[in-house]
């Protein structure tokens, strides 16, 4: 480990000398010097995908193909010296990562009661995850709880998209126990492109359990309705995640997209078990610990459908992350509308509410009434379209 910080220090010193664009520059990048980023510490059980680092705003786009595995860039100094004072302090024996596990958060092992049962190979219009609970099928929509502890400080949240990855996987709202299964569109298997500087997701990407944005109602200051889809969550902590997963995470700010005419939330998270979750208690703190990473994050979501020749994104509040007073508020809201809709005070629509759990739920069942699932099947991901990681340059984004 010492020496896995050697060399990312080192590299770090070699960045030192790339002078970035300010963020608020509309021109193009003309000139740019290979960086391999520091990579986060993969999950032991799953690969990390290849790294990239966010960064400038652009948007109009043009194409350029790279491989999954080509090196990656970095527009900041400063930041790949952060990354790497990160890194390093994390691998260290007296580091937080250390101590985390002889102190682990309440309900730390909560995590372990899940697991995934996947039905055909990924990137395939049959693939599904379905997530079980000590063997028993679950809906990661209705049976996962909110809140891992009692004084609600820690939630549980579902990962569907792994960091730096680009196929566009979901909680199915329609779908019998909503298992994870990729988005379709024109029949189509989605995925979102590269944005440069950009490789897929920035984040661990998924949605908290027992909420939902109510289509009804019309957020009194974002003036839109509610995408009728559980809470999206961003979580920002170094272990990259895998589809499936249940993370213990504690918000820490949130974001107010407006996407087609809805509220689209995004809350900000941190893995409890993350080496620098003892230090993000609120937004300012992701800023003080990861400067960068909310700007990158407010770009991102402005400009990831332009490639697809959609416009540009708008957010409420003129861009501001919110902080941890006013996330937490809004996961509340949402959990309430959520109450309301698996109680059965709200029309579902076409939303499965099928549940094992939730006993105030007319649409509660028990195992014994589920049908039989398919057998998990461990089968090699399909290749997809090597359009998929080109790189689009976009230009003329408003700072």
């Amino acid at each position: 480990m010492f020496l896995q910080s050697h060399r990312l220090l080192r590299a770090s010193i070699r960045a030192a000398a790339v002078v970035a664009s300010p963020p608020s520059t509309t021109r193009c990048i003309k000139s740019r010097l290979p960086l391999s980023l520091p990579r986060p510490h993969p999950h032991p059980h799953h690969p990390s995908p290849s790294s990239s680092q966010s960064l400038f705003p652009n948007l109009q786009a043009r194409a350029l193909s790279f491989p999954p595995t080509s090196a990656n860039k970095i527009s900041s100094s400063s930041r790949t010296q952060q990354i790497a004072r990160h890194l390093s302090s994390s691998s260290s024996p007296s580091s937080p990562s250390s101590s985390s596990h002889n102190n682990p958060p309440p309900n730390a092992n909560m995590a372990s009661q899940y697991t995934t049962r996947k039905v055909a190979a990924a990137n395939t219009l049959e693939h599904r995850i379905y997530i079980e609970k000590d063997g028993v099928p679950v809906s990661p929509f209705h049976d996962i709880p909110l809140y891992a502890n009692e004084q609600q400080t820690i939630l549980n949240m579902v990962v569907e998209i792994p960091r730096w990855t680009n196929a566009k996987m979901e909680i199915s709202k329609s779908d019998l126990l909503n298992p994870i299964k990729q988005d379709i569109k024109k029949g189509k298997l989605r995925f979102v492109r590269n944005c440069f500087p950009h490789k897929g997701y920035l984040w661990n990407y998924g949605a908290f359990p027992q909420t939902w944005e109510d289509p009804n109602i019309i957020h009194p200051e974002t003036k839109a309705k509610g995408d009728n889809d559980p809470l999206d969550v961003c979580e920002i902590g170094e272990l990259v995640g895998y589809p499936g997963q249940v993370k213990q995470v504690k918000v820490l700010g949130v974001m107010a997209l407006l996407d087609e005419e809805e509220t689209d939330w995004k809350v900000i998270v941190i893995d409890v078990n993350d080496p620098l979750a003892p230090k993000l208690n609120d937004v300012e703190d992701v800023e003080r610990h990861l400067p960068g990473l909310l700007r990158a994050t407010n770009e991102w979501f402005r400009i990831y459908k332009i490639p697809d020749g959609k416009p540009e994104n708008q957010f409420a509040f003129t861009g501001e992350c919110k902080n941890k007073k006013y996330a937490t508020d809004i996961v509340r809201e949402c959990a309430e509308a959520w109450e309301k809709l698996i109680t059965g005070k709200t029309i579902p629509g076409e939303i499965s509410t099928t549940n094992l759990t939730v006993k105030q739920s007319p649409s509660r069942v028990t195992q014994d009434q589920l049908p039989p699932l398919p057998q998990n099947e461990n089968l090699p991901a399909a290749p997809i379209d090597p359009s998929i990681d080109k790189w689009f340059f976009i230009s003329g984004a408003a700072a």
